[in-house]
């Protein structure tokens, strides 16, 4: 499979989008994709990835990985490991096309029908401006349908409701994400710890124990202040919590595991293999939650499901970014033995989703879920009005 035309694209409407178009001498086409940075990670493409990939043969995912490993940047997801990895998802797409089968057959499934789903309460806005996990980057809150982080925030009880009624029975919440901004994570007052267990309590009371809840903690957190959330959290039974601190303190995350009683789950900023191999050797994780588009793509992504696996550890794949990561993440969960289950974000996948790719991953059924997608590849393929919208800058290179 020789790479014969690598294309880019970046979205003003979705700034950190950034996709990656190859064409091979069979004709086919890999779509890959990837979230922040995306003038960075186009750079990157440029001036490293195509002089790379045009010399190559056959440019299998796992030689393409080997090569494309940088000498400095290895350790995290940085520009260079999220280009390698919206690279590696666009040759797997065109692998499996090449062969005729969805991306799960060719990875070794299916293990599984479906895939359960929960949605993560962002808005429509949600990350779309700027590089930075940030308040002042939740969107605006526009009054509008899906606008769940202003709903969980001011209406949770209301939108517990709507998201049950609808099948959804997972969401994903962040209310103390205020108090973490205000002191940089050291601490955090009685009085915005019970305003935020106000809102869980009010979820709890509308909809009981039939809706799974995940708690955000962004990686925000010291110790100290990520103890006394998780405690004051236990009597709500939450389904996880999810980056109480960041996934490179190791020692403080065994500390942590030892000192709450709810489950733990993490790893969308950690790094492949090397990343999560300690964190599972020391039992300081109950989930999994790597981002195939941050995390090295397919390629690192099943190497790192097979060594949670080893530690008798679901995969529950990050996906609050584009629909490309949702379809790659659904297709890994297809042939994995551990996935537990996909993150979605209803906000992007019933508005802006459609915007840019022509079909969307199967979701579907009550309780909602994602079905087995049979188009070859990963089953999206970008709208052809892209290439010449005033929005997007489309660039080609050849060798």
């Amino acid at each position: 499979m020789r790479v014969t035309k690598i294309e880019t694209f970046r979205l003003s409407f979705q700034k950190n989008l950034f996709y990656v178009r190859l064409r091979t001498d069979a004709g086919v086409t890999g779509l890959g994709e990837t979230f922040f940075g995306s003038e960075a990670v186009e750079s990157y493409i440029r001036e490293s990835v195509a002089p790379v990939l045009f010399t190559l043969e056959d440019a299998s995912p796992e030689r393409v990985a080997s090569l494309l490993r940088p000498y400095v940047g290895y350790q995290g997801g940085g520009v260079e490991t999220r280009g390698n990895s919206a690279v590696d998802i666009a040759l797997w797409d065109a692998l499996a096309k090449n062969a005729g089968l969805p991306l799960y057959r060719l990875l070794g499934g299916p293990t599984r029908d479906e895939i359960p789903i929960y949605n993560t309460c962002a808005g429509s806005r949600y990350i779309a401006e700027e590089s930075r996990q940030s308040i002042s980057n939740w969107g605006g809150g526009e009054a509008q349908r899906y606008e769940d982080l202003v709903a969980f925030m001011e209406r949770p009880a209301e939108l517990a409701r709507e998201l049950l009624s609808e099948g959804i029975t997972g969401m994903k919440i962040w209310p103390f994400d205020g108090a973490a901004e205000r002191t940089g994570g050291t601490d955090i007052s009685d009085a915005e710890i019970a305003k935020g267990i106000r809102i869980v309590e009010a979820i709890r009371e509308a909809v009981g124990m039939e809706m799974k809840l995940m708690i955000e903690l962004h990686g925000l957190w010291n110790r100290k202040a990520a103890v006394a959330i998780a405690r004051a959290l236990e009597p709500y039974k939450p389904y996880w919590i999810e980056d109480p601190l960041r996934a490179d303190l190791r020692d403080a995350l065994i500390a942590l595991r030892r000192d709450i009683g709810v489950p733990v789950a993490l790893g969308e900023t950690a790094t492949g293999r090397n990343g999560f191999l300690p964190l599972l050797q020391a039992g300081s994780l109950d989930v999994v939650t790597m981002d195939i588009g941050w995390t090295g793509g397919i390629t690192e992504a099943r190497k790192i499901a097979s060594l949670a696996d080893a530690f008798a550890v679901p995969i529950a794949p990050h996906d609050c970014t584009g629909p490309v990561s949702l379809a790659v993440s659904s297709h890994l969960l297809f042939s994995v033995p551990n996935g537990l289950i996909q993150e979605t974000v209803r906000a992007f996948y019933w508005t802006w989703y459609g915007d840019i790719v022509k079909t969307l991953p199967r979701l579907e059924g009550s309780p909602l879920a994602l079905k087995r997608d049979e188009r070859p590849g990963h089953g999206l393929e970008l709208r052809e009005d892209l290439e010449n919208h005033p929005g997007v800058i489309h660039r080609v290179y050849l060798p």
